[in-house]
């Protein structure tokens, strides 16, 4: 192969590889708001406007509340309706912030709670004797 077809081969290649990486970018995200159910759709109401736009990931997770959703209390459904209407109408960066903050608050929350089960423990392994009471 000389030089010269080489290089049209690179350059095939590249934009072969350019052009598919384009396409997977261009690629639908699954499901499409028309591939759910009419029961998801009523369910995931509020969330039409912006389903094309949100991740496969998270669309996962908003149709297994879906799944969850007939199985609920009508005041846990009111809940459910109402955050999915608040989330709605969050901006992306309102979004991030959010999903910040819970992820920050979670591991709060479990910090919180191993530092209570060694709290636990060491009580567990006290003499009774010397367990300092709530006035010390």
């Amino acid at each position: 192969m000389n030089r010269r077809a080489a290089c049209r081969a690179l350059l095939a290649l590249g934009l072969a590889v350019g052009a598919g990486g384009a396409f997977a970018q261009r690629a639908p995200k699954r499901p499409s708001w028309a591939e759910l159910t009419t029961e998801q759709q009523q369910i995931l109401a509020p969330l039409k406007a912006d389903w094309e736009n949100i991740e496969p990931e998270r669309r996962r997770k908003w149709i297994g509340i879906a799944k969850r959703y007939p199985k609920m209390k009508p005041q846990a459904q009111q809940r459910v309706q109402k955050r999915m209407q608040a989330w709605a109408k969050l901006t992306p960066a309102q979004r991030r912030q959010a999903r910040e903050n819970y992820k920050r608050l979670a591991k709060d929350a479990e910090k919180k709670k191993a530092l209570r089960e060694q709290w636990a423990e060491y009580q567990r392994q006290r003499p009774d004797s010397e367990a300092p009471t709530r006035e010390q």
